[in-house]
């Protein structure tokens, strides 16, 4: 059984910035405001990841009058957490495996 992590996902997840926006919007659904308050950043530049981790399906938007709300996607998280613990039990299974040096 060959397990692949979705790389890509990773990559988005990386910034640190988008991970502390990840972590805030765990915790509740989030306004833009609010995320500029939490995090200190630069509304533009809040916004240029959170459209990063729109594209990547990581959150999902609800418009609430003129402002638009952000929650994150559960399910997208769970499933990357699955592909780590499928890696990790593959790792446990494989740990007496050794390949011999020519």
């Amino acid at each position: 059984m060959m397990t692949s992590v979705d790389t890509d996902l990773i990559r988005v997840l990386a910034d640190p910035l988008r991970l502390r926006i990840v972590t805030l919007l765990a915790r509740e659904t989030l306004c833009t405001t609010h995320l500029v308050e939490e995090t200190g950043a630069r509304q533009t530049n809040l916004s240029n990841h959170l459209r990063v981790l729109r594209e990547a399906g990581v959150v999902e938007t609800e418009p609430c009058g003129r402002f638009t709300y952000y929650k994150l996607r559960a399910d997208v998280i769970a499933q990357l957490a699955g592909q780590f613990a499928d890696l990790a039990e593959q790792a446990r299974t494989a740990a007496d495996n050794k390949r011999a040096c020519p």
